[in-house]
């Protein structure tokens, strides 16, 4: 177990709200604990504050985060490209990247005015009355559970969101006037017909990414534990859980992750982004999100099967996992400490403070670090310096095929990842003992920030 690991044994993980004990009448308010991620806390006021590692990562771990960060960060292109580890979007798309939505790993944003036609951010999903065989919701007949209002060339975008926003005058008690406003949201120009009379519209805008992880390692017994779906204790509410199916299995599962819970583990949250907001395919949504009468988008050229493969999948898991939290600021102010106070007193028994993670339960990194498969290989002779090829064998070798190496294991040149890497499967069931001069060259452990302070490519 490493460090890191072992500190995460002990970690104190934010579910909600994370504030002060209640204070007595009279008492002065509680100090906070800043560090709002236990040990997965970074200290960071910059505009990279929600886009650092955890502290403790191992090289290995370091640069499956870094891998995970770039693919989040770039953008995908249309087939075929030169670029075969990052080409397949769409046909029908939300976003070019991750980090379109989720800019610098932080929220989305609506638009600003009935002028501002940008949707970077918000998606809209769909849903007509009832229940799935799953339990969930029963998706728009022709357009699906989600709306793609991009699209390729040679491909009609599904539709285009369009967005009213409605001004509200009303007093407080004292005779203050005040207003408030909420989006009017509908749908135009759309490519195969109306939609359903009986449709339902969900406006969804992205939410920050840190905690994932954190939220994951939570036990389901920890969840369980707080559903009172009667509010048999009285507190005014009535807590269920969300039992949706694990993508990887089909087994029954809490959600979690969604502005409804609707997904119960990251990697599945990052599976169906790749392919509701991107049009990406991956080994847990093989199949294009196109129309099932849409010829278009159904003969459009793809980008393989899938077109985000199980490794690159696992880094991508592995860096969501594995974002820090960053340091509760103000802690000390006193309008902060009396806001928290004022929370817990009187804001909503709703919130769960935190939650810890019990000893048994496997740490963020760790978890996931055994799913992005390790960067570590018997191969004895390599390129001189950090390649974008396959490193030279001999004899070559096609890249991506496994070659014998040391008696002990197999190698293989992966282009998703740029890394010479174990593979899963029959080739090798344990990775190998190497000696330091038969490790894969890794590149310096540098920062991706400095492309990133721009925003999405």
């Amino acid at each position: 177990m490493t460090a890191f690991a072992r500190r995460l044994s002990a970690l104190l993980m934010t579910v909600g709200l994370i504030t002060a004990a209640c204070a007595g009448a009279g008492e002065e308010p509680k100090a906070l604990d800043p560090n709002l991620g236990g040990a997965a806390t970074r200290t960071s006021a910059t505009r990279n504050a929600f886009a650092l590692p955890v502290d403790g990562l191992d090289p290995d771990g370091r640069l499956s985060f870094e891998v995970g960060d770039s693919f989040f960060t770039k953008n995908w292109v249309t087939s075929p490209a030169s670029t075969k580890a990052r080409d397949g979007l769409g046909p029908t798309f939300n976003a070019q990247a991750c980090s379109s939505c989720h800019n610098l790993d932080g929220r989305g944003a609506p638009p600003d005015d009935a002028g501002d036609t940008s949707t970077l951010g918000l998606l809209l999903r769909l849903s007509v009355p009832g229940a799935g065989a799953d339990g969930g919701p029963v998706p728009e007949p022709t357009y699906g559970d989600q709306l793609q209002d991009r699209a390729i060339r040679g491909v009609e975008p599904e539709g285009k969101v369009a967005i009213d926003w409605v001004t509200e005058s009303h007093s407080f008690d004292d005779g203050t006037d005040y207003e408030l406003r909420h989006p009017d949201v509908s749908v135009a120009d759309l490519s195969q017909g109306p939609l359903a009379d009986d449709v339902q519209i969900s406006p969804r805008l992205a939410p920050q990414v840190m905690g994932a992880g954190l939220l994951e390692a939570i036990p389901e017994e920890s969840l369980r534990s707080a559903v009172d779906p009667d509010d048999t204790d009285g507190d005014g509410i009535s807590g269920r859980l969300n039992i949706v199916p694990d993508p990887r299995t089909g087994k029954p599962i809490v959600g979690r992750f969604g502005w409804k819970a609707n997904v119960g583990t990251v990697e599945g949250q990052v599976a169906a982004a790749f392919l509701g907001d991107m049009g990406i395919t991956s080994p847990l949504h093989p199949d294009e999100n196109c129309n099932p009468g849409d010829t278009e988008c159904l003969t459009a050229p793809n980008g393989g099967s899938p077109e985000v493969p199980e490794e690159a999948l696992g880094r991508v898991v592995f860096y969501n996992k594995t974002l820090a939290v960053p340091a509760m600021r103000n802690h000390e102010d006193d309008d902060v400490l009396a806001g928290a106070d004022a929370s817990t007193t009187s804001a909503a028994p709703a919130a769960t403070p935190s939650a810890r993670r019990p000893d048994r339960a496997r740490s963020p990194s760790s978890a996931s670090r055994r799913s992005a498969h390790t960067p570590i290989c018997c191969c004895t002779t390599w390129a001189p310096a950090w390649p974008t090829t396959a490193p030279t064998l001999s004899p070559p070798v096609p890249s991506g095929a496994p070659r014998r190496c040391g008696g002990s294991g197999w190698c293989r040149w992966s282009t998703a990842s740029a890394l010479c890497c174990m593979t899963a499967g029959p080739e090798a069931s344990t990775r190998p003992s190497c000696g330091t001069a038969a490790r894969a060259r890794m590149p310096p452990m540098r920062s991706l920030r400095s492309r990133r302070t721009n925003g999405p490519n």
